[in-house]
């Protein structure tokens, strides 16, 4: 049986407005297509992850301008130290580079800056970037940066049920007591709702490892277009393509 899912081309037409009752509250986004966009016009991989992290700014001013509560990016998934070292080197470098360049706006924008994810095994100049801008923006109160980083959905779940059963075996829960409610308590997320809105660039219809407890009723919005090139017109149509949608959750 095939599946046939949203898919938006970047050259159609574009008229809609946003209905501003009816903003989805945490939008997740797994930004693919960096390296295929650096092949195309002949530059290194390393080009399209430099020209990624500006439109990550530009559309956390457009999130901020709507009004999002959560934007949860893909940054770095637990499969991509697989790739060349160089390249692995360049992105565990980025985030120093964006928050050099950002904080100052974030800041300004009243942005609050988190992630999930396996925090303790990226290189100290990551963790230390990424903690001062934590510090730096832990009392703002507007939208909430949430940057996927060495995050795996298969070992976030794994972990969270060998806590389980290790609080179980220590008789801090009861066996009955488990259901949905409470694995989520034991996932990273658990301080967040669950994504109203996936996004992924690049043409690519899969989830990656990503959220795959939370995003289970999730609406999916796919684009071709690669995430260098996504920009606030694209990011306003998959919001207006999810406030046309009926979100039913299993009923009529």
């Amino acid at each position: 049986m095939s599946i046939r899912l949203p898919f938006f081309n970047k050259k159609q037409k574009k008229t809609e407005e946003i209905k501003p009752d009816n903003i989805p509250e945490h939008i997740a986004i797994i930004m693919d297509g960096n390296g295929r966009w650096a092949s195309r016009k002949g530059l290194p991989r390393i080009a399209g992850h430099k020209e990624g992290m500006d439109v990550v700014q530009r559309i956390v001013r457009a999130a901020v301008n709507y009004k999002v509560k959560v934007l949860t990016l893909y940054a770095f998934s637990t499969e991509n130290w697989k790739r060349p070292k160089p390249e692995v080197d360049f992105l565990m470098k980025l985030p120093k580079e964006f928050l050099h360049i950002y904080l100052p706006e974030l800041m300004e924008n009243n942005v609050k800056i988190e992630t999930i994810g396996e925090f303790s095994s990226l290189p100290e100049h990551t963790r230390k970037a990424i903690n001062y801008a934590k510090e730096k923006t832990k009392y703002n109160d507007g939208l909430l940066l949430n940057f996927a980083l060495n995050y795996g959905s298969r070992y976030e779940i794994i972990q969270a049920m060998k806590q389980i059963v290790s609080d179980v075996d220590e008789g801090k829960l009861k066996k009955e007591s488990i259901d949905e409610d409470l694995l989520s308590n034991y996932l990273y997320t658990k301080e967040l709702q669950d994504p109203d809105l996936l996004i992924r660039t690049s043409g690519e219809q899969r989830l990656s490892n990503f959220l795959l407890w939370q995003l289970a009723y999730s609406e999916f919005w796919f684009t071709d277009t690669l995430w260098p090139d996504f920009n606030e017109e694209i990011f306003k149509q998959a919001i207006c393509d999810y406030q046309n949608r009926k979100r039913r959750y299993g009923g009529i």
